[in-house]
Order: C-alpha cells, then structure tokens, then sequence
C-alpha cells in the first residue's frame, strides 16, 4: 500500500505526533549544546517483523532534514532479538527530540505487523485470506493497514466509503435484506456489497438478494462447514464467504479448514503489543 493517500497521511501522522510531543520546544534537549554532533544506534529487543520506516524518516525529515538514516533491514522483515535496525547521524537536540515519536510509530506498527505474521503462519497450508477490520488506532487507521500487509494479511474495507458492509441494524433499518442488498446496488452500482448474516436463512436471503460477499458472523464450526459445501452446488451468484466474530488463535485453523475465503480478525488491529526497542546515543568528538 503505497499511494499518493498514504503519503499525505504518513506527514499528517507525524505532524500530529510532533505537535503533541515537542508543543513550544523541548526544554530538555536544550540542554545540550546546538553545535554537538552525535549517533545514535536502535536495536530491537525481541523477535519482530519490522513496520514503520516512512513514519519514522518523516519523523526526523520534519526535525532536522540534515540527519542522516541508515537502514540495516527491510520494511517488512522479521529480525531476531538485539539486532540493530538503524544508525542515525546528526544533531544530538534533533535525535533526542525525536526519538520518541520515531520510536512510537516503529514499535506500534512493527507489533502489527508481528501478530499479523504470527496468525498468518496457523494457516500455512490453506488458501484462505486474513482480513483486518476497522477496529484500528484512532488517527492511524491507514498506517495500521499498511502494517497488516507487510505482516502478510489482508486488507477489508478502508472505511465507511469504499464497499458496502450491511450488518444487522443496517438491515432492520431498510426493512429487510433484499431491500437493503438492492438499495445498495441501486444507490451505488459497482462497489462491493457484503452482508453480515446470523443463521443459514439470511444466508439464503442474502444469496438471492445478488450479494457480492456473505459474512457469517459466530457461524458454529459445523454450520459454516455446511454452508460453504451449500454454497458450492448454487448455480448463479456464488458469493464469497467471510467468517468473523469471536475468532481465536484455537479455532483459527478450524475455521480455515471449512474452506471460507476469507476470516476478518479484529485482533489482528486492536491487539496489537508494542515491539521492544531500545536506541543508544554516542557523542562524536568535535
């Protein structure tokens, strides 16, 4: 996910995060000399696939564009335990007042990236694909998806605007799922319509109704089992199959295992832990 989108928001994401953090200055870089050069070095403390780099350049870009970055991975790769990530060079007021904030965005979005890989790899021997949700960090919702493709995972919906998910308040709404399946493709015709079913009667309904996707949301194991083989004798419109709601590492590979398309984890966003860093700074002699 690299867009001229993500590129604006990678700045404003920064921007944000520098305003709240440095707001009039930073009182206590200030206390070391303007003229003393430094490096610093940043390890990561565990086992982690790594996710962040453009927030964290842009970091010190919007600091000191004269600090130099020196990048000893790949976005994207997993690292093992104490081994160092990046040298930076420059200023030591610049480095220190923005470690934090570089820091912040490293970590949260490497721990992303680090649990989407490690659900990925329950499933290393089905087709199916993990979704996200938009069950994401206020304010970094298109950064945490970038971080869940480069931990292997797949994207759902951005937000509210890009596909239909018509759940059941939605559907009560409009009076019905037909009415709310044919609406959509009226109102927008297009764009993905997916609807959130609870039983294999809406599923029926949903089917008939023309939907492009069906989420079956807290199906039983052998409910969905059922409906996936149902779905594969239907002859017309065969929608694809997502399966959510209350989704674990346990029932992960069974629910795979059904043969759904898809299975859309809220965890993989919301759950995410912080990865462990740590970033040492030596003077350089004048």
């Amino acid at each position: 996910m690299k867009t001229p989108e993500l590129k604006d928001t990678i700045n404003i994401n920064v921007r944000h995060a520098l305003n709240e953090d440095i707001g009039t200055g930073d009182i206590t870089a200030a206390l070391i000399p303007e003229q003393q050069q430094a490096i610093a070095r940043l390890i990561c403390r565990e086992q982690a696939v790594i996710c962040g780099r453009p927030w964290f350049d842009e970091v010190f870009r919007q600091i000191d564009p004269e600090v130099t970055i020196e990048w000893h991975i790949k976005e994207g790769e997993q690292v093992a335990a104490d081994q160092l990530l990046v040298t930076l060079t420059g200023s030591a007021r610049s480095l220190l007042t923005g470690e934090r904030a570089a820091m912040n965005f490293l970590q949260t979005l490497s721990g992303t990236a680090t649990r989407c890989h490690h659900y990925l790899n329950l499933l290393k021997d089905t087709q199916v694909k993990l979704l996200d949700t938009r069950k994401t960090l206020p304010g970094l919702r298109l950064a945490q998806k970038y971080a869940v493709a480069q931990g292997g995972c797949h994207n759902h919906r951005t937000g509210l605007f890009d596909a239909f998910l018509i759940k059941e308040n939605h559907i009560a709404a409009c009076g019905g799922i037909h009415q709310a399946v044919e609406t959509a493709k009226d109102m927008a015709p297009g764009k993905p319509v997916e609807i959130e079913v609870e039983n294999l009667d809406e599923f029926h309904q949903a089917r008939d109704a023309g939907a492009d996707r069906i989420m079956l949301d807290n199906f039983a194991l052998d409910l969905l089992q059922q409906t996936v083989e149902l779905n594969k004798t239907l002859t017309g419109n065969r929608p694809e199959l997502e399966a959510s709601g209350n989704i674990t590492e346990n029932t992960l590979p069974h629910i795979a295992a059904t043969g759904v398309d898809y299975i859309s984890i809220g965890a993989l966003t919301k759950h995410c832990e912080a990865v462990d860093l740590s970033m040492r700074l030596t003077e350089i002699a004048d």
